[in-house]
């Protein structure tokens, strides 16, 4: 199999450093002209499935603009530009929720829609966490830090109260690992 060539790109939407829309000419594999594929740039990003040396799992309820009602998270934020993912996930454990781990675990690079860009999910497992500062994050949304057994978090994956799908893939993903 080929991947298909990028021949030409245009900026048609540079909102802010969130969200810039491109128009791209692509070559397919079959020699296929396509003029007007869609683009779309976010910034890279990382979730965090933290667990605390007594083993509970770190983890948010909150609300988000896009969800309905009230929502299960795990720590998430974008990378810094020109900063690597493990110190982005390091930086955002500690801002929001002051606590740092003694152990981290990469699970995997995923870009977020195959065909249209919407950046990278850097998911990580992070385990032996204690606390170490207080709070200091800057995020929108009201949340609430909860401390979850093990039977707790896989009984909230199951029941789908981690209602963005990346916060849902990064706990099923690290509760995999810890099997």
């Amino acid at each position: 199999m080929q991947t298909w060539k990028t021949l030409a790109r245009r900026t048609i939407l540079n909102y802010s450093k969130f969200l810039v829309v491109e128009e791209h000419t692509v070559e397919l594999p079959n020699g296929r002209i396509i003029d007007d594929w869609p683009w779309v740039i976010t910034p890279d990003y990382i979730n965090v499935t933290a667990v605390t040396e007594e083993g509970l799992f770190l983890c948010f309820r909150q609300t988000k603009y896009a969800v309905d009602g009230i929502s299960l998270a795990v720590v998430g934020g974008y990378l810094e530009p020109g900063e690597d993912a493990l110190a982005a996930a390091k930086r955002e454990l500690r801002e929001e929720t002051g606590y740092e781990a003694s152990t981290w675990l990469a699970l995997g690079r995923f870009p977020v829609d195959g065909n249209r860009g919407v950046g990278v999910a850097y998911p990580f497992l992070a385990t032996g966490a204690r606390r170490v500062a207080e709070i200091d994050a800057d995020d929108l949304e009201e949340q609430e830090l909860l401390l979850l057994s093990r039977a707790e978090i896989e009984s909230a994956l199951d029941a789908g109260e981690f209602k963005q799908l990346p916060w849902a893939a990064a706990v099923a993903l690290a509760l995999r690992q810890m099997k």
